[in-house]
């Protein structure tokens, strides 16, 4: 008698969810990091509010999004990391199976520049931080996954991060993720989230309130540069 196997995930419950075109326009628009209502969700996907609650309830059921009440309004976020990873793999696959283009990614060359990736910072600037970690050997790619070296550990731990407390997620440290725009990797992960946060504290660039866009001021990309990316 053959030994009952357990039934493989239905991945096309999560494929349902995320290809319908309304409820992929509301989960681009939440890829900010931030949470948004359901009217503010609505207007994003061109629907009325009470089609958008219904589609926002099946987000909530299916775990991609949470939602919490606040005063009279609910909010909505995307659930966790991986979910923003998957939105991100999906865009670079749509990129590579639509028509070719000379220029891939966001035609805003705002969003191009800086923007953000859920939590953690994507663009020109995030992709060039990325080729110098791995150019001067303080992060290595090792079984397609980037990995930090004890150099790069002392990098950042000289920078304010505090590595034994970032180790300490659930998530990964730090993580390749394949640039929309750049078509090369950026940081993500622990570390990217951080690196995020250390950026926007120093006052170096701010987040749109109504984008995902993040300006850097003239001086805060010359103190970016020159504190992560060693340029002289």
């Amino acid at each position: 008698m053959k030994p009952t196997l357990a039934p493989e995930p239905d991945i096309t419950d999560v494929a349902a969810l995320v290809g319908e075109p309304a409820r992929a326009r509301m989960m681009m628009a939440l890829m900010g990091g931030q949470a948004l209502t359901a009217s503010e969700l609505a207007v994003e996907a061109d629907i009325t509010a009470q089609t958008a609650s219904s589609h926002l309830a099946r987000l909530v059921e299916g775990h991609l999004l949470n939602v919490r009440k606040q005063g009279r309004h609910r909010y909505f976020q995307i659930s966790r990391p991986a979910v923003a990873e998957l939105l991100e793999s999906l865009l670079n696959l749509s990129v590579r199976a639509g028509p070719q283009r000379i220029t891939p990614g966001p035609s805003d060359p705002q969003l191009r520049e800086a923007r953000i990736c859920y939590d953690h910072l994507a663009g020109r600037w995030s992709v060039a931080l990325y080729d110098t970690l791995h150019s001067e050997k303080l992060l290595v790619e090792a079984h397609g996954t980037a990995v930090l070296t004890e150099k790069g550990a002392t990098f950042f731990r000289d920078r304010g991060a505090n590595i034994d407390q970032l180790h300490r997620h659930r998530r990964p440290i730090c993580r390749a993720c394949l640039d929309w725009s750049e078509r090369r990797h950026h940081l993500a992960g622990a570390l990217g989230q951080w690196l995020l946060d250390d950026i926007l504290s120093r006052g170096w660039a701010r987040k749109d309130l109504d984008s995902r866009i993040v300006r850097f001021s003239a001086s805060g990309l010359a103190r970016f540069r020159n504190h992560y990316l060693l340029a002289d």
